[in-house]
């Protein structure tokens, strides 16, 4: 199974987010449906990057793939737990974490 991990710096302006939602689309034009969002260098996330998360989630199960977070700060962590994202993505400790359930085989 192939997949692209993708390690935003910052999602909190357009401009940024912008450049997220075009890497994730060119990924999946690419064939990749499995995409991991590694968020450690992310310190901050307001509204706009959650809808922003919720669109690309949106896009890449549209073509029946999967979004992954990993590495997220506390504070990040807080917010997508408060506003209940943390149900709709699977997210992992780390890379390492991803990468192993990828090359785990499904029974």
């Amino acid at each position: 199974m192939s997949y692209k991990i993708i390690q935003p710096i910052s999602l909190t302006d357009g401009i940024g987010l912008n450049q997220l939602r075009n890497e994730v689309n060119t990924v999946l034009d690419e064939g990749v449906s499995t995409i991991l969002l590694d968020l450690q260098d992310v310190t901050f996330i307001n509204s706009s990057a959650i809808g922003a998360l919720v669109a690309m989630h949106k896009a890449v199960h549209g073509k029946s793939g999967t979004l992954s977070l990993c590495s997220m700060r506390k504070q990040v962590s807080l917010v997508l737990k408060l506003s209940r994202m943390d149900q709709i993505f699977e997210i992992f400790a780390d890379q390492q974490a991803f990468q192993q359930k990828q090359e785990t085989p499904v029974i």
